[in-house]
């Protein structure tokens, strides 16, 4: 040592010099992780500093992003013809400096979907979400797809489907996104929907319960029953029975159920404490559209509950989630009362 001192090619000890066997890698949306080839892990802090980085700017001219048959992303340099699973901009990587969250908060109503998954590799990961052509569900496959997930946007109107598949793909042309046909107010359209995603051989990792349809008029389905009941639970609740084994088979694996707080301002029993199966599907005089679908985002919560206890010893996981105080969707599109409310109250509210 001492005769390298002297040489001056002492060693320097930085932090920014990786330890043996180390070697730093990008994600695909520019940060920053390490892997340890002898240990077999990976993780985000450098194993020195306990910094967290990612790359500064675009690639530079010429060059592209790939994605590997194990999901590894790597570049092309198209001019020099060559490949390298280092990025090209590892040289400007940027500190990461976040605000310590509240730890009994960690987001908050200013969170985007995209924070949410910062720094998150989904590749290899098959997600479905129903009624994911605009709202929520569309925000919701857009993120998932640009973290690189398996994306199947499962919609009532499948052209209506592909226009949000290319609105995904416009963003980044090799998210794989593909439109499903499903219409939760027919049971047998539930029962096509998944034996042809099973006949895909895909396993599924996550399975968002979103469509939902609020205020809007008495009427039956093909099955006989009440609509809003139906679209907002039953066809969810047959769906997620009939890609169950699926689930099991995929873990671990997670049900997520879109619900409502205004779960909490309906009864679904009678006055002995029972519950009243007429109150889930009223004749048309005791039909009231913000009372039925108050009960089915009821009917969600209480389904995602039992659903978590059933599965997660077998490693699916279920939860239900309140997305919002009067968030501005089109769920509201079916009378101008309540788009007129909507409107009001967007000052108010978050954005999708």
């Amino acid at each position: 040592m001492a005769a390298l001192s002297y040489a001056g090619l002492e060693d320097t000890d930085s932090e920014e010099e990786l330890p043996p066997g180390w070697e730093e890698r990008t994600t695909k949306d520019g940060w920053v992780y390490y892997a340890n080839h002898l240990e077999e892990k990976t993780q985000w802090e450098h194993p020195k500093s306990g910094k967290r980085k990612r790359v500064a700017g675009d690639l530079p001219y010429g060059w592209e992003q790939e994605t590997d048959e194990n999901g590894q992303v790597y570049f092309v340099d198209h001019i020099n013809k060559r490949t390298t699973y280092l990025d090209p901009r590892l040289a400007f990587t940027v500190e990461d400096n976040p605000v310590k969250p509240n730890p009994r908060q960690k987001y908050d109503g200013n969170s985007t979907a995209m924070e949410i998954l910062q720094g998150r590799d989904l590749s290899g990961k098959v997600a479905v979400i129903t009624g994911a052509n605009s709202g929520i569900g569309f925000e919701t496959a857009k993120s998932l797809a640009l973290h690189g997930a398996c994306v199947i946007l499962a919609c009532r109107s499948l052209s209506r489907g592909n226009e949000a598949v290319q609105r995904i793909l416009g963003e980044w042309h090799k998210a794989k996104v593909e439109a499903m046909t499903l219409d939760l107010a027919s049971l047998q359209s539930v029962q096509h929907f998944a034996e042809a995603f099973k006949s895909k051989n895909l396993p599924l990792h996550i399975l968002i319960c979103n469509a939902a349809v609020f205020g809007v008029p008495w009427s039956l389905t093909e099955d006989g029953l009440e609509s809003t009941f139906q679209v907002n639970h039953l066809g969810h609740f047959y769906l997620v029975q009939l890609l169950e084994e699926l689930l099991r088979q995929s873990s671990p694996a997670r049900v997520v159920v879109v619900s409502s707080e205004s779960h909490r301002f309906t009864e679904i029993k009678d006055d002995s404490g029972k519950l009243d199966f007429s109150l889930l599907s009223p004749p048309k005089k005791e039909y009231w559209a913000m009372l039925a679908y108050n009960r089915s985002k009821l009917c969600n919560i209480l389904f995602s509950n039992e659903l978590n206890r059933r599965l997660s010893p077998h490693g699916v996981t279920s939860n239900s989630v309140h997305p919002g105080n009067m968030i501005y969707s089109s769920i509201h599109r079916n009378w101008w009362v309540y788009t007129l409310l909507f409107t009001l109250a967007r000052p108010f509210t978050k954005s999708m």
